[in-house]
């Protein structure tokens, strides 16, 4: 599983200390813009309270969670698309991701300098026009592309004819719908396309089509309210175009991450009265984002979390363990992490009725603890 969530924003909304805090990898994160140019690239663990839970079951000697792989993108500011502070590079790193983390500066301190449309002159706190400023550069990148394959669908019409006209209507009706939204600096996804027109397009990557999930970054007040008039202007906006929000306070994660004893972490939360990091929650919204969904495998050497495509079915995800497991696949044992809270082990699983066996056509759910049977 080779998928990224690309982490981008403006220059010194708070990045990549973000990233640092997730990692547990340092990135630059100095007062200026562009302090990031190559994209830092880590995997991060997925905290999973189910894992914890069937592990305490089965007390293994060791535990695998699943991972997610997050890309530290440089801060873009406005003309990206025409190549400012480094822009074509930039752009090219957040095509080559599957989603995006959006970070958005809802904080104020007079001692980090705020920029958006000019990297050497102060702006504004401002998270709307700051959205504004970089999706607009990604939907000038998009129309780009548009423009340039518009030349090639025009030229393939005209050799080939009515027929490849045809053929091409799902592509042109899209973009039809799609240009006007770019042109008015709006994303592609909020284009209402069929399924023919979204795979018409799919082969375009288009930076405005991937999903998109906005991380407000918060000051230390905030945390215990939760929100603040910065974060209400983000919860609005991404709800117009249907995108959810995570709260984080950037400095507070990157505290909590220096902090390795469980105890003093949860302490540490508690102080602020959260119950778990803001960016466990940010990691679980970024895998189901992508399309992953996770079951488990437990036992006495290992329980561990694997990661499938929303829509596997039982033997491609027996072919995530090792392929041998996916060429002679008989069939799965199932239960789920559900039924062994509620009857504590496999053998009353199986008393109760719960414990199933499926075949080859089974669609395998989030939270599905799977034995497989096979043969090679």
């Amino acid at each position: 599983m080779a998928l990224e969530c690309g982490i981008v924003g403006l220059p010194n909304v708070g990045k990549s200390t973000i990233f640092s805090a997730l990692t547990a990898a340092p990135a630059a994160a100095e007062n200026f813009p562009f302090c990031t140019i190559d994209p830092n690239i880590g995997i991060v663990d997925l905290p999973d309270e189910r894992l914890d839970f069937l592990a305490s079951i089965h007390n293994p000697k060791k535990k695998t969670p699943a991972t997610v792989k997050f890309v530290d993108i440089a801060g873009l500011i406005k003309g990206a698309s025409q190549g400012e502070g480094l822009g074509n590079k930039f752009l090219a790193n957040i095509r080559e991701c599957a989603i995006i983390a959006h970070v958005v500066r809802c904080f104020d301190n007079p001692d980090i300098m705020h920029v958006r449309d000019n990297a050497n002159v102060e702006a504004a706190i401002d998270p709307e026009s700051d959205i504004l400023t970089i999706n607009w550069e990604l939907c000038q990148a998009d129309l780009d592309t548009i423009e340039k394959r518009q030349d090639k669908v025009t030229r393939q019409i005209r050799s080939l004819g009515k027929e490849e006209e045809k053929k091409l209507t799902p592509w042109t009706s899209a973009v039809a719908k799609i240009k006007p939204l770019l042109l008015d600096g709006k994303c592609a996804r909020t284009a209402d396309l069929t399924d023919d027109e979204k795979a018409a397009i799919y082969d375009m990557f288009l930076l405005t089509m991937k999903p998109t999930l906005y991380v407000a970054n918060v000051d230390e007040d905030t945390i215990t309210k939760g929100t603040n008039e910065y974060v209400e202007v983000v919860k609005k906006y991404a709800a117009e175009e249907k995108s959810e929000v995570v709260v984080i306070c950037g400095k507070f994660e990157a505290d909590l991450a220096e902090i390795t004893e469980e105890a003093d972490r949860k302490d540490f939360m508690e102080s602020v009265g959260l119950e778990e990091s803001g960016l466990a929650v940010l990691a679980r919204k970024a895998y189901h984002l992508m399309g992953y969904r996770t079951f488990f495998t437990g036992g006495p050497d290992e329980c561990r979390a694997w990661t499938i495509r929303n829509g596997d079915k039982a033997p491609q995800a027996a072919g995530v363990i090792h392929t041998d497991f996916e060429k002679g696949f008989i069939k799965a044992e199932a239960y789920t992490i559900e039924d062994l809270r509620q009857y504590k082990d496999e053998a009353s699983i199986k008393a109760a009725g719960k414990y199933r066996q499926e075949g080859k056509e089974y669609v395998v759910q989030d939270g599905d603890v799977l034995f497989f049977k096979f043969n090679v």
